[in-house]
């Protein structure tokens, strides 16, 4: 399900902003964007989503400012070997050809370029941004969850209607059974006669036999009470507290399994017309199901 929420604060030296929403996605994709000097954040977020969600494409993106942009000087091991190694290089070479070499100060290493580096913090200077950030984290997903529950209820009445239409349908071609049945003896009694007056060596009771087998491969009533079934196991999930999203989507496979069937075997024009009316809700709760977690 889409779902979003957002937040901003500061603590005087730092101010920030979440970001956190979600589109339908049949599993579960998170995707964190958060400063990566702030130690254990994506680990604790990664954790608190997916106890609190289990379908979509989730995105939370966090973004922090400093008040002073001075940040903090840091040396950088990597690049003061490299700095010494240059004055080594270039203090051999000079002593090569004769040339005198002054001491070099302290001072003048760390102005090589790469020697010293500007950080945003140090990571014991992170610990109350860090405390602070995750003590937003609840009221954040409750925030996220709260929209997603909104957009929940309302794809729970579009379900609800497309389930009272199938049932409505299905209660309607219960309803023409007798006369389909009616139509069928009606036809195999002409076939059969047709078969008796062309056929000199036909045996009638191994007509009339096949003629039966092809009734009994027509019968849709096992259709129609798996299709039953299923709107009792559509309503339950309906009603359920917890993630249904994948078990719906079984469930219309198994709808619109019953629905192609019905149709094939139906050879009555009522019957046909109320399989293809079936198919056709059924194709838009299939759409709708997706985007339930």
């Amino acid at each position: 399900m889409t779902g979003f929420a957002s937040t901003s604060n500061d603590d005087g030296d730092y101010s920030w902003s979440w970001d956190l929403r979600s589109v339908n996605a049949r599993g579960l994709d998170i995707k964190i964007r958060v400063p990566d000097w702030l130690d254990d954040l994506e680990d604790t977020l990664r954790k608190i989503l997916k106890a609190s969600v289990a379908r979509g494409n989730v995105t939370i993106n966090l973004k922090i400012n400093r008040r002073d942009d001075t940040g903090v000087l840091a040396l950088n091991p990597e690049g003061l070997v490299l700095a010494l190694g240059q004055l080594t290089t270039i203090a051999a070479e000079a002593e090569a050809r004769g040339l005198p070499v002054a001491t070099v100060q302290p001072t003048e290493i760390a102005a090589m370029r790469g020697v010293l580096e500007q950080r945003a913090l140090g990571a014991e200077d992170s610990a109350p941004l860090l405390a602070a950030l995750k003590a937003e984290l609840p009221g954040l997903i409750d925030q996220f969850l709260a929209s997603r529950a909104q957009e929940g209820a309302a794809l729970t009445q579009v379900l609800s209607d497309q389930i009272d239409e199938v049932a409505r349908l299905v209660t309607g071609a219960e309803a023409l059974l007798d006369a389909r049945q009616n139509s069928q003896i009606a036809g195999l009694r002409d076939a059969l006669a047709r078969v008796m007056d062309n056929t000199e060596a036909a045996d009638p009771d191994r007509v009339a036999q096949e003629l039966a087998m092809i009734a009994v491969k027509t019968d849709v009533r096992e259709e129609i009470d798996r299709l039953k079934a299923h709107i009792d196991a559509a309503r339950g999930h309906l009603a359920a507290d917890h993630p249904v999203g994948r078990k719906l989507d079984f469930l219309m496979q198994e709808f619109n399994r019953e629905a192609n069937t019905l149709c094939s075997k139906a050879q009555f024009k009522d019957l046909t017309a109320i399989g293809l009316d079936l198919k056709h809700v059924i194709d838009q709760m299939r759409e709708q199901v997706q985007n339930v977690e």
